[in-house]
């Protein structure tokens, strides 16, 4: 068939996976810092407040008072090449650039901050994917991570005239790859450490504890991870949530507390790490690499470890290549 003269360029069709994480400011300053509080605050999956009620606290106080002790705590862990999360995710999609073949373009974005998922979708879009799949990184399902992602790009495709054909990652909190992953990473940092840990600690996100009693299952998928894990390990996990804020109920036992009680109770040699975070960031590298250490030497540890997230290990990458090939099957011939 020929085309008229002015009849657009057609692509070649593609299919589109696009990776999504969470998001970070633009640099480690107020300034970027309040500008992607005020969008992540004001996401009505993340804080569950009528916003009528909720946006003149977060603009009257919040933004006026929190992003210059975030900034502080961003410069702490900021790379060359960026925030830990974004350069990481960024690295994950380098790694499965070639993973599935010549006609399937791996990008990311962050739901949150650049680059946006919008922006990824018009790019992926304008390269010719008929077919994306959506790749929200977060093993536990939960409204305010893994639904809001979904969301973000079901409200962009939803200004579109010619949809492409779309899947969403399910939640893998229970997969064999996933669990084997992070033993084989979990053993590889526990080898090279000089000390063996009277405890190990698995730190995920914590969530207030309303979300569990409305029907969200992450408070499940993670007590679940952890089991498995520690049956797949031969040994006991210790389980803890962090990053509480706000006065309401939150999910427990709280990570910092968790770790002064652990130093007060003679166990003085501890490991934590975090299997909920596909990747490094703000809330391993310095809550838990950071604070969580400092807090531990307070009550009377003695030895600390922060055991990296999966990040783009290989172990990390090649799980990733094979949960995404399984969700792609059909649209890409198995190999």
């Amino acid at each position: 068939m020929t085309l008229p003269p002015d009849h657009p360029p057609i692509p070649a069709p593609k299919i589109g996976v696009l990776l999504m994480n969470l998001g970070t400011p633009d640099g480690p300053d107020a300034k970027s810092v309040k500008r992607y509080l005020g969008e992540f605050l004001s996401d009505s999956r993340v804080v569950e407040i009528p916003q009528i009620a909720w946006q003149p606290i977060l603009r009257g106080i919040i933004l006026n008072t929190r992003p210059k002790k975030s900034a502080h705590a961003y410069a702490q862990v900021w790379r060359d090449d960026g925030s830990p999360l974004a350069a990481i995710t960024r690295l994950q999609a380098a790694a499965l650039k070639d993973a599935f073949g010549p006609t399937v373009l791996v990008d990311w974005a962050m739901r949150y901050g650049n680059p946006s998922i919008s922006d990824r979708l018009v790019a992926m879009k304008a390269a010719g994917c008929e077919r994306i799949l959506l790749a929200p990184l977060y093993p536990q399902y939960c409204a305010a991570t893994t639904a809001t992602a979904n969301d973000k790009a079901f409200k962009h495709l939803a200004g579109l005239r010619w949809q492409p054909a779309i899947r969403t990652l399910p939640p893998y909190y229970d997969d064999a790859l996933y669990i084997d992953a992070l033993k084989d990473s979990l053993e590889e940092g526990l080898a090279a450490l000089d000390f063996t840990p009277d405890a190990i600690v698995a730190s995920f996100h914590g969530m207030p504890k309303r979300t569990l009693q409305q029907g969200d299952p992450y408070h499940c998928h993670c007590q679940k991870t952890a089991r498995l894990l520690g049956e797949r390990m031969g040994r006991d996990l210790t389980i803890a949530f962090q990053s509480r804020f706000g006065p309401q109920k939150w999910l427990g036992p709280a990570t910092d507390e968790t770790l002064v009680a652990l130093a007060k109770a003679g166990k003085t040699k501890i490991a934590i790490f975090a299997p909920g975070f596909s990747a490094d960031c703000l809330e391993t590298l310095e809550e838990l690499s950071i604070r969580g250490r400092e807090s531990f030497e307070e009550a009377g540890g003695t030895h600390f470890a922060y055991l990296p997230c999966l990040n783009d290990s290989p172990v990390g990458v090649e799980m990733l290549r094979s949960i995404l090939a399984r969700e792609l099957e059909g649209w890409v011939r198995a190999g």
